[in-house]
């Protein structure tokens, strides 16, 4: 019964989080969009891998945005490597997870360019598809360290 509640609050916390993701990307309004042609908030795209991560690092006035964007990007996405596996165990392989990141993240970057004034950027897609690979590393390392402690405990009663 605990393994069924458990599922359930995840399954929760899941579609709250993919309901937060979809809302902050493609419909909050971000107010630092696009410094491009089309001025503060046009629709703009970067192709090129890194460029945007370096003009932040130098362009910044302090030390604080930098982090808090390339951070956040990672953050965003971890979520979404770590309750995949959790919830469904044809997930619990980090190269299909981080597939699933890299795919969610171009609908969104890409939904981003089309459909909305903000600016669909490669490198949020490399540092998403990475917050999906690194919360599905933790998920697995849980599940593998849940899985040892069960096997454990289990032994320690048969030799009783």
């Amino acid at each position: 019964m605990k393994y069924v509640q458990q599922k359930k609050w995840l399954s929760v916390l899941f579609i709250l989080y993919l309901l937060a993701l979809f809302y902050v990307t493609l419909l909050a309004w971000n107010y630092g969009a696009s410094l491009g042609s089309a001025a503060p908030g046009g629709r703009n795209y970067n192709l090129i891998p890194f460029r945007s991560i370096y003009r932040i690092a130098v362009y910044s006035p302090d030390m604080i945005a930098p982090i808090r964007i390339l951070v956040g990007n990672i953050v965003m996405f971890m979520p979404l490597g770590f309750l995949l596996p959790m919830l469904f165990r044809k997930f619990r392989i980090v190269g299909l997870v981080t597939l699933i990141g890299f795919v969610i993240s171009l609908f969104i970057e890409s939904s981003q360019f089309l459909f909305t004034h903000r600016v669909a950027n490669i490198d949020d897609l490399i540092l998403n598809t990475l917050g999906a690979f690194l919360g599905s590393l933790i998920a697995m390392g849980i599940l593998k360290a849940r899985k040892r402690i069960i096997v454990y405990t289990t032994d320690q009663k048969s030799s009783l």
